[in-house]
């Protein structure tokens, strides 16, 4: 659920290997980069358990190609220390409470942006009905104008010449 403050969570997946370069790693796919490219970024100065941790964005798209087949189906001579991952897989409660908590948040994200969009539509209202109003003051100065020119030449004075 912490991620899903960063954008829609489409995969998570956790690794259940020992190995140096697997251990503890937690792979996260975004709906959008930039929801990928915010969470980077925040979780870089966070800590977890007392101990830093490091986002960096992964090429891999598909997480499927990256998985052990052979654990898969338990024939994984290798134990943790595949190269591949092996995944934790939570209980059905915990996809539950975590799919909910997301869609909870994603519907507030949602509401939250429609009030942005609200304020932004009223805000380019008042501005519509101020340039009308602009419009209409233009339009009676014209008006006056034109009915000038209608009443035919104007007269002036006369302007004296003294010589």
């Amino acid at each position: 659920m912490e991620l899903a403050k960063f954008g829609e969570v489409e995969e998570m997946v956790v690794c259940d290997n020992v190995g140096d370069h697997l251990v503890g790693n937690v792979y996260c796919q975004f709906r959008l980069e930039e929801s990928a490219g915010n969470a980077v970024t925040s979780l870089n100065n966070r800590f977890y358990a007392g101990r830093p941790i490091y986002a960096e964005l992964s090429p891999v798209t598909d997480f499927r190609e990256a998985c052990c087949r052979q654990h898969e189906i338990s024939e994984c001579n290798r134990g943790g220390f595949c190269n591949f991952m092996h995944l934790k897989h939570p209980s059905r409660q915990l996809r539950r409470e975590l799919y909910e908590g997301q869609r909870l948040d994603i519907r507030e994200k949602r509401r939250e942006d429609v009030r942005h969009d609200d304020d932004d539509r009223r805000a380019r209202d008042r501005d519509r009905g101020r340039d009308r109003e602009r419009d209409r003051d233009r339009e009676r100065d014209r008006g006056d104008r034109d009915r000038d020119r209608d009443r035919g030449e104007r007269e002036y004075p006369e302007e004296r010449m003294d010589y």
